[in-house]
């Protein structure tokens, strides 16, 4: 099978890439004229060049001679204005699957977030079935972005699988789940907000790209699936990464409203830097709700399988420390 891969050159296309060559199926990446191509070059992948996820042109040519197109291509960051995020997670999916339908394109793989779930009661179990209530711009264009997919699957002959990912981690990542987790404490960061008790959703990166390979295989048109890890507390995962790092367990315990009073002041002072905050406002939806997560529709559906969290964190820890970019003082073999 020939697969269009956007979003190729990214922390996600690093795993999904190898996994896609392994189970047989020939190749092609979406790239930008200014993308670093050497990981797909020395993978065999073809390339298709746009100068945006959005040039209906360019991407309508790209998907020309594919059987499938795995759209994973996002624009992910706590904070920013609504128009940037709108121009890759909604344009952009929308010029993918124009260029789908024009190219005779036969299925299609969305990826996702579980996030779009945004606000939602505490005690929520967050399976695919749970309504979302998207409530930043991240979540708010990819649950657009995500709904423009399935009325497409809807309205034309493409059948359309919808993959919700949760929080990525695992070797390439630097952001987010990686930097809060992994980064800040092996630096010295060692922070712990609201008692550590707040669930996370922890999802290995090379468990996202299994999830994708299986939602094309073997996923059934107009579906949901989530692919996740098992849902954890801050406290679990940082006793987890400390036990592997050598580090010490101690966090020191910061008031939430404090937390949240930098959060706002930050986020606010960005306005005049236009830069993003080191802790943006946004940053509360995630960490201080609790993201309890249900992937038996996938495990049960697909044969997702995935990893515990200790595997993947010590996969992590190698790699940061294979690479240079931290120094991790002991690794528990």
């Amino acid at each position: 099978m020939k697969v269009l891969v956007t979003g190729a050159t990214g922390f996600l296309g690093r795993h999904l890439i190898p996994q896609l060559i392994a189970a047989g199926h020939d190749v092609q990446a979406l790239v930008r004229p200014t993308s670093d191509t050497t990981f797909l070059k020395q993978n065999g992948v073809s390339l298709a060049v746009a100068p945006d996820i959005s040039s209906k042109a360019e991407v309508a040519q790209a998907c020309h001679g594919c059987d499938a197109v795995i759209h994973a291509a996002g624009q992910f960051r706590f904070w920013g204005k609504y128009d940037e995020f709108y121009q890759t997670n909604v344009a952009g999916t929308e010029a993918v699957l124009e260029g789908c339908t024009a190219a005779g394109v036969k299925k299609f793989v969305h990826v996702s977030t579980i996030a779009i779930a945004g606000r939602f009661p505490a005690g929520s179990l967050l399976d695919e079935n749970h309504p979302p209530n998207p409530d930043e711009n991240y979540q708010k264009t990819k649950y657009e972005g995500e709904q423009l997919a399935l009325q497409y699957g809807r309205d034309h002959d493409l059948d359309v699988v919808i993959i919700r990912p949760g929080a990525f981690y695992g070797p390439w990542g630097r952001y987010a789940f990686n930097r809060l987790f992994f980064e800040e404490p092996l630096r010295g960061w060692r922070i712990r907000v609201a008692g550590g008790r707040h669930i996370q959703f922890p999802a290995f990166v090379p468990d996202v790209a299994q999830g994708i390979v299986l939602g094309l295989q073997q996923g059934n048109a107009g579906e949901i699936y989530n692919i996740c890890g098992e849902s954890m507390s801050h406290n679990a995962c940082n006793d987890i990464v400390s036990d592997l790092a050598g580090i010490y367990r101690f966090r020191l315990p910061i008031a939430k409203f404090l937390v949240l009073a930098l959060a706002w002041s930050w986020t606010k002072l960005s306005i005049v830097t236009g830069r993003e905050p080191f802790y943006p406002f946004n940053l509360r939806l995630y960490v201080f709700q609790d993201w309890h997560v249900s992937t038996e529709k996938a495990q049960k559906e697909l044969g997702f399988r995935p990893t515990p969290f200790e595997e993947g964190a010590r996969e992590t820890l190698t790699w940061y420390r294979e690479s240079g970019i931290l120094r991790v003082p002991w690794m528990k073999e």
